[in-house]
C-alpha cells in the first residue's frame, strides 16, 4: 500500500510539473487585467467566472478556518510533549504532517517568486501572482491530511468531525472558483499540487 501511494504521488508530481510548464506555452494571450498574459487562454476564457465579492468573501473566510486546522495538531503535540515531558512522546506522525505543512508553504513561496500568471481581476493590491490558487491548495491539504491522520491515530472516533473537513475543504475550492479571483487552470493546479503533496503523505504515514 505504500508504494502504491508513492507510485500515485510521483505520477501527480510529473502531471503536476508538466501542467504548469504547458501553462507558460500553450495558448498563451493577453486576456488579463494591464493585458497580463495567461496559459490555456481559450480554457480559462471559457471556464473562469466573473468576479463576486459575496462569494470571495465567503471563500476567505472560510479559508481562515482551514488555516486553523494545523493548530489543532500542533496542540495535541504540544499536549504530547508535555505529558511525556520528551520530543519522542509525541506521535511521529505528527512529526511528519508539521514536515508536509511546511512542504505547502514552502509551495506556497515558491508560486510566489517564480509567478506564472496573474489574478483575472485586480483586487486591492494591483496585479497579484494568481497560480496556484494558494487557498484551494491549502484548504484542500489541510482538511484532507487532518482526515487521513485522524483515521491513522484515532480509527473511527471522528467520522462527524471527518465529514465536516470534507465539506470545508469542497465547500471553500468551489467557492474560490465561482468567486472569479482565480483563472480556472489556478484551481486545476492547486488541486494537483494538493493532490500529490497527500499521495506522499499518506505513504509516509503507512505501516
Amino acid at each position: 500500500m505504500k508504494k502504491k501511494w508513492l507510485a500515485i504521488g510521483t505520477v501527480l508530481l510529473i502531471v503536476s510539473i508538466l501542467f504548469t510548464i504547458l501553462l507558460t506555452k500553450v495558448d498563451v494571450k493577453a486576456i488579463g487585467p494591464n493585458s497580463s498574459t495567461v496559459g490555456f487562454s481559450t480554457i480559462n476564457t471559457r471556464l473562469t467566472f466573473n468576479y463576486n465579492e459575496t462569494v470571495y468573501k465567503a471563500s476567505k473566510y472560510l479559508g481562515y478556518i482551514a488555516l486553523m486546522i494545523p493548530c489543532v495538531y500542533a496542540l495535541i503535540g504540544l499536549v504530547q510533549l508535555i505529558k511525556g515531558k520528551k520530543l519522542s512522546s509525541v506521535d511521529k506522525r505528527l512529526y511528519k504532517l508539521a514536515i508536509f505543512y511546511a512542504l505547502v508553504l514552502a509551495t506556497y513561496v515558491l508560486f510566489e517568486k517564480v509567478i506564472i500568471n496573474y489574478r483575472p481581476v485586480i483586487l486591492d493590491e494591483g496585479l497579484e501572482a494568481s497560480y496556484p490558487s494558494s487557498h484551494t491548495l491549502m484548504s484542500i491539504f489541510f482538511t484532507i491530511s487532518a482526515i487521513i491522520i485522524n483515521k491513522s491515530m484515532f480509527k473511527d472516533k471522528f467520522n462527524i468531525i471527518n465529514t465536516c473537513l470534507f465539506i470545508l475543504g469542497i465547500s471553500i475550492v468551489i467557492l474560490r472558483l465561482v468567486s472569479g479571483v482565480h483563472w480556472f487552470t489556478d484551481i486545476l493546479g492547486a488541486v494537483l499540487l494538493a493532490s500529490t503533496l497527500l499521495a506522499y503523505f499518506k505513504a509516509c504515514i503507512k505501516e
